[in-house]
């Protein structure tokens, strides 16, 4: 039997990159749609669990993207409304790549070292990629602080976080790469989450700070987000700190992606959303 993945996209264009690692991650057709929301996604859930056996639903999976991350959950929570008994099929959440990327990220960050009890800080932290890389860093026990250039912002993202996760985090206005340095004091970890191509903390900002031990960058688009961080870095060790590129956690992250895609059609009941996909990751790297 045909294993079918639905590519629900809350962008007017379905995501071609999801689409491609739907592909590899074992579907054997998918069928992506557009301009996603709420209100429409309810006949396409009808099609996906009325049509096929209870035995033969685990090879129908739907898979939730889009580059806005409450969009997206909104659209998640409207699809698991639809589900009831033995009708319903595997689906996840990954819109902007935000549980795929951050997860690999943390995994990596805390990859044969604890975090608990360390205070982490993500840089432009109010994006999708950031919000779940806090909801992680917390997850693990660290204090977590995300920065904006917008006070307000930082604070409505801080808020969501806490009605959605039940995590509690600091928001931090750091509006330039001095703002952004100090925020940095006392921190143990750093991850970057900012836009492609946005610079956020030059070299000097980072290298003689002395309680850093940890940084991720998840920046690939020059200028990278951490100056003097390679995006090939995959625990380097830069100014007696342990470091990871874009690049060098990102093999990782399509990796889980894929992964990802094949549990679903494993199963017929899987949700994979930000815990469930942060705890593959760890398994993945040991």
């Amino acid at each position: 039997m045909k294993k079918l993945l639905y590519q629900l996209d809350t962008d007017a264009l379905p995501a071609v990159f999801d689409n491609v690692v739907g592909y590899d991650g074992g579907a054997d057709h998918i069928t992506a749609y557009g301009g996603i929301t709420p209100a429409n996604v309810g006949p396409l859930v009808d099609g996906a669990i009325f049509t096929r056996a209870p035995k033969d639903k685990k090879h129908t999976a739907l898979f939730v993207g889009g580059s806005n991350m409450a969009d997206g959950e909104a659209v998640l929570k409207a699809v698991r409304k639809k589900f009831f008994s033995g009708f319903r099929v595997s689906v996840m959440l990954d819109s902007n790549g935000s549980n795929t990327t951050a997860a690999a990220a943390v995994a990596w960050l805390g990859h044969g070292r604890p975090l608990q009890g360390k205070r982490a800080v993500v840089l432009a932290g109010t994006g999708p990629v950031g919000q779940r890389a806090a909801v992680m860093l917390a997850r693990e026990g660290c204090r977590v602080a995300i920065t904006s250039r917008s006070l307000e912002r930082a604070q409505a993202s801080r808020a969501a976080i806490q009605t959605r996760f039940g995590v509690e985090i600091e928001a931090i206005e750091a509006v330039d790469n001095s703002g952004r340095a100090r925020a940095l004091e006392g921190a143990h970890v750093v991850l970057a989450a900012g836009a492609a191509g946005a610079a956020l903390l030059d070299e000097g900002a980072w290298a003689d700070n002395p309680s850093l031990e940890l940084l991720a960058d998840a920046n690939a688009t020059p200028p990278l987000g951490i100056a003097g961080i390679d995006m090939m870095d995959k625990g380097a060790q830069r100014h007696g700190k342990t470091v990871f590129g874009a690049i060098g956690f990102g093999a990782l992250k399509i990796a889980l992606h894929r992964a990802c895609i094949a549990r679903m059609f494993e199963q017929n009941d899987l949700v994979l959303d930000c815990d469930e996909i942060h705890a593959i990751a760890k398994a993945m790297v040991g």
